[in-house]
């Protein structure tokens, strides 16, 4: 049998990624308490605001300037993917729909001909410190969806299923099933128009947790075309397929075969990102992803014209009242609580 791994590659701020998906961010951010501007309860002099990405402190204001966080900007032809691991994001876009969500819960937006959103992250805690994590993965559209309405999701973390699987020892692996069938486990649908909705797309992004000494297989993916990476993102070192790998990279591995890991003494985490491709040409310039550069030529021209429907909010970086709690407001008007 060959050896299931491909390649292995180092984790930057942005981690490399195979067809269909285009990037993924980790963002992990040791944000202090808050203000009640929600805003950090700390100086900001020193700061490159608007362009703080250095990461002083533990912590990055991003594009924000009083809210950490990413103000209105536009997207057109992809997807985002937003999983959130602590923390919370206060999303607006320019469909008229908003939300909170926090810890467990994962916002899937098709942005399709276009859209404008901003994701700002408030302080909510005045009293102790407002950790931030979370991943955010850019997954590609085909030509003939590029241009689809745009659709706003939220995949609430009490409906996402949670596998936890026993090794011989006993010691348990947690699997969050975002995306993709793991078993019986199959977590809510992805927008309708999602690459990620065709079963024949092999779609999975699964979220790992090894305790100290634990032994997980990952499955064969179902095509063989399939292109999937197992990342390791914190932790201590592990085994694939017997091989030692050390944290913080990125596992290329074949689709064809299952593959044991081998948790160390550490508790490790990983993401799997896995799909066939979609195997067009990407022409991608800033926030827009086309099939060719006359394409995103439209797409700039477009936007300058329509602002993809405008901005229907009093400025660039809003913010939802501190008591809101988790809700999504959607632009028909449906509001879930949670």
């Amino acid at each position: 049998m060959s050896d299931p791994i491909v390649s292995i590659h180092p984790l930057g701020f942005v981690w490399g990624t195979n067809d269909p998906f285009l990037f993924c961010v980790h963002h992990d951010d040791a944000y202090p308490a808050g203000t009640e501007r929600m805003a950090p309860a700390a100086s900001l002099a020193g700061r490159n605001l608007g362009q703080d990405f250095e990461g002083k402190d533990g912590w990055r204001m991003y594009h924000g300037r009083t809210v950490p966080g990413f103000p209105s900007h536009p997207h057109r032809g992809f997807e985002t993917i937003t999983v959130i691991r602590k923390g919370f994001i206060d999303h607006s876009d320019s469909l008229g729909s908003a939300a909170r969500f926090g810890p467990g819960d994962v916002q899937w937006m098709t942005a399709g001909e276009g859209v404008v959103h901003s994701e700002m992250f408030p302080m909510l805690n005045t009293d102790r410190p407002n950790p931030l994590e979370l991943f955010q993965i850019w997954i590609n559209l085909p030509a003939e969806d590029k241009m689809v309405p745009p659709h706003f999701a939220m995949l609430w973390a009490e409906h996402i299923p949670v596998v936890n699987v026993p090794d011989a020892n006993g010691v348990v692996t947690e699997v969050t099933v975002i995306a993709g069938r793991y078993g019986d486990a199959t977590p809510p649908s992805p927008p309708p128009r999602s690459w990620a909705s065709r079963a024949d797309a092999d779609v999975a992004i699964w979220s790992i947790r090894m305790p100290a000494g634990a032994r997980w297989t990952l499955p064969a993916a179902a095509a063989a075309s399939t292109r999937r990476t197992l990342n390791l993102f914190a932790g201590g070192a592990v085994k694939v397929a017997g091989q030692a790998v050390s944290p913080k990279v990125g596992i290329r591995l074949r689709p064809d075969q299952d593959v044991l890991i081998e948790n160390g003494d550490t508790p490790s985490d990983l993401l799997l990102l896995q799909g066939r491709p979609i195997a067009e040409p990407v022409a991608q310039h800033g926030p827009f992803v086309m099939n060719t550069r006359l394409e995103l030529q439209q797409a700039f021209s477009d936007y300058q014209r329509t602002r993809f429907g405008g901005w229907p909010w009093g400025g660039d970086d809003p913010v939802h009242p501190r008591d809101a709690g988790r809700f999504a407001r959607h632009s028909d008007g449906r509001v879930e609580r949670m």
